[in-house]
C-alpha cells in the first residue's frame, strides 16, 4: 500500500467505543479506492481493520490504547484452558460458508447484540445493518458457522487474505456462554489458517487491561504493532 496511490481520510472526533469518557478518531482508507481487495493484506500488515466496507485504524490525539495484534499460526499451541474449550465443543460442526444475510443468522445476531450491547445503538440491527457491518462487495469473507446438529450457535466472520486471516467479528447464542464460543471461534480460525498455510490470524486491537479486549493476550505467541513495527509480546 503506497501513500501516493491511496488517499487516507481522518474521521471527525467521536465517542470512543471502548472508553465512554474518551474521544476517538480513525484513519480510513478511501472507500472509493480501486482494488480494495488487493490493498487489504497490506492494510492488515499496517494495523488496519475492516468494518463493513471501510478499512480503518484508530488515530486518537491523546490515546494509543488500541494496539493491533496477530497470532503466529505455526507456533501457536492451545493452553490448558483452550484445550478444555475444544473438548467442551467437540460436539459442534464447523462449516465454511458463504457470507451474507439469512434470517437465521440475523436472528442470532440480534439476540447476541441485545445481550452484549443493550442500549448501545446496535441492539436493533435490521437486515441492512447486518449486511453493511459484516460484509463488503470487495472483501474476501467467509462465515464460519458453529452448529449443534441443525441449530446455529455461532458465526465467526472471517476475511481470508494472502498473508493471513482477519477475525472480523463473532456473534453467538448468548444462552450458551458456558461453551466459550468466542474462544472456540478463534481456535477454529487458527486451525483454518494452519490448513491453508497462512502465517497469521489478525485479532484486531488489543487493549491492555480492558475487560472486553484483554483476552487476546491468551493466544500465544502474540505479536503487537507499535511505532517500530511488529514485535512479540513478552510473557
Amino acid at each position: 500500500m503506497r501513500s501516493d496511490r491511496v488517499r487516507l481520510f481522518q474521521t471527525l472526533p467521536h465517542t470512543c467505543g471502548y472508553y465512554a469518557a474518551r474521544t476517538a478518531q480513525n484513519l480510513v482508507i478511501d472507500p472509493a479506492a480501486p482494488q480494495l481487495d488487493k490493498l487489504y493484506g497490506s492494510a492488515l500488515e499496517r494495523g488496519f481493520r475492516r468494518a463493513g466496507g471501510h478499512l480503518y485504524l484508530p488515530h486518537c490525539a491523546q490515546c494509543r490504547a488500541c494496539t493491533p495484534c496477530r497470532v503466529d499460526v505455526a507456533a501457536f499451541k492451545p493452553d490448558r484452558s483452550q484445550r478444555r474449550c475444544l473438548k467442551r465443543n467437540a460436539d459442534l460442526q464447523v462449516l465454511e460458508t458463504s457470507p451474507g444475510y439469512t434470517a437465521e443468522r440475523h436472528a442470532l445476531y440480534q439476540a447476541y447484540l441485545r445481550q452484549r450491547h443493550a442500549d448501545g445503538g446496535m441492539d436493533e440491527a435490521d437486515a441492512a445493518d447486518f449486511q453493511r457491518f459484516l460484509t463488503a462487495p470487495w472483501s474476501p469473507t467467509l462465515f464460519l458457522e458453529l452448529r449443534l446438529a441443525s441449530r446455529l450457535l455461532g458465526v465467526a466472520v472471517t476475511d481470508v487474505c494472502l498473508n493471513g486471516l482477519s477475525a472480523v467479528y463473532t456473534f453467538f447464542d448468548p444462552s450458551e456462554q458456558a461453551r466459550g464460543l468466542g474462544t472456540f471461534a478463534i481456535l477454529q480460525q487458527l486451525q483454518l489458517a494452519a490448513r491453508r498455510g497462512l502465517p497469521w490470524v489478525y485479532l484486531g486491537f488489543w487493549i491492555e487491561g480492558h475487560p472486553k479486549m484483554d483476552y487476546k493476550r491468551r493466544f500465544r505467541p502474540l505479536q503487537i504493532r507499535g511505532a517500530e513495527g511488529w514485535r512479540y509480546m513478552a510473557d
